[in-house]
């Protein structure tokens, strides 16, 4: 009686995780998310700030935010002339 109820747990389990698994994300999804959390600063959340950016990193966030910004605008503007009519 005692291995029917083992093994009846353990397929329970073992179905659990599978279905657990299979809602989990991709490598590509965390390696995708990483590089976001890198690009706008949330990697510099801390356990003792969380779920804000720790008042530290504030200013290095900021820096990174208008850099990324202004690549952005200088970004369009480089599509903008390269796609204008007429222009060489």
């Amino acid at each position: 009686m005692k291995k029917i109820a083992i093994a009846a747990l353990s397929v329970v389990i073992l179905a659990a995780s599978l279905s657990a698994l299979a809602e989990g994300k991709t490598r590509a999804q965390v390696y995708q998310e990483l590089i976001d959390a890198q690009r706008d600063g949330r990697d510099y959340v801390t356990d003792t700030s969380y779920p804000e950016v720790n008042p530290i990193f504030a200013q290095q966030v900021q820096q990174r935010k208008d850099a990324l910004a202004a690549q952005e605008a200088a970004s369009r503007v480089a599509n903008g002339a390269a796609s204008a009519p007429g222009v060489n």
